[in-house]
């Protein structure tokens, strides 16, 4: 996050004493503006402050744990994404919760995190429920897809993934997902992302899906 303004000392009217000052143009060293007395010269800035605070991430089922540094006034909150550089991988995380010293919280400055619990997003499983074109709701399968993040579904939509071919019936949306305006959605032309999902509702229409039964 780049610097607008700085306190640094003024060699014309405060050598001695930092005074706020103007950043007119970033580089090293920079061309500041006095506030004081509006002298414009130029000066090293001071390196910006981070802090770092334990973050959790949460994939499939696995969660480990991370420092993340960032500027301690800036704010975060739950849904938020970023990317974040763990020894594994670079990953796009969300935060789905942000713990503090006086308990969960939805949106805080940076410094006051004290954990910060987040979601791969960049890649995640969704999970389908499978139900025959003929035949019962108790004879139904489960399917786990491994899928883009920003993979659509659409309620009414037929889509097929290798061997597997469903068409869409419902869409339940995770807690905590604040994009939605309800939590579940059946009707023709509803649609939502794959991170976003917690369970998909589909009539199978693999040719030989049921051939077992």
């Amino acid at each position: 996050m780049s610097q607008s303004r700085v306190a640094v000392a003024c060699p014309s009217c405060s050598p001695d004493a930092p005074t706020a000052h103007e950043v007119l143009k970033q580089a090293d060293p920079a061309t500041v503006r006095c506030g004081e007395c509006g002298h414009i010269h130029k000066e090293s800035l001071p390196e910006e402050e981070t802090v770092a605070r334990r973050t959790v991430v949460s994939q499939d089922g696995d969660s480990f744990a991370v420092q993340y540094e960032r500027d301690p006034g800036e704010q975060v909150e739950v849904g938020d994404e970023f990317l974040l550089d763990t020894p594994e991988a670079l990953m796009q995380v969300r935060v789905t919760a942000i713990e503090t010293d006086e308990g969960r919280r939805g949106r805080v400055p940076f410094e006051e995190v004290e954990t910060l619990w987040t979601r791969a997003v960049e890649n995640v499983v969704v999970d389908v429920t499978l139900h025959p074109k003929e035949g019962g709701r108790e004879e139904t399968r489960s399917l786990e897809l491994r899928v883009p993040g920003d993979e659509q579904f659409m309620v009414d939509e037929t889509a097929q993934y290798g061997d597997e071919k469903f068409t869409v019936e419902g869409l339940v949306i995770r807690d905590g997902v604040a994009d939605y305006d309800r939590k579940q959605f059946d009707y023709t032309g509803d649609s939502a992302l794959a991170k976003d999902l917690k369970r998909v509702y589909a009539r199978d229409e693999t040719s030989s899906a049921w051939s077992a039964w």
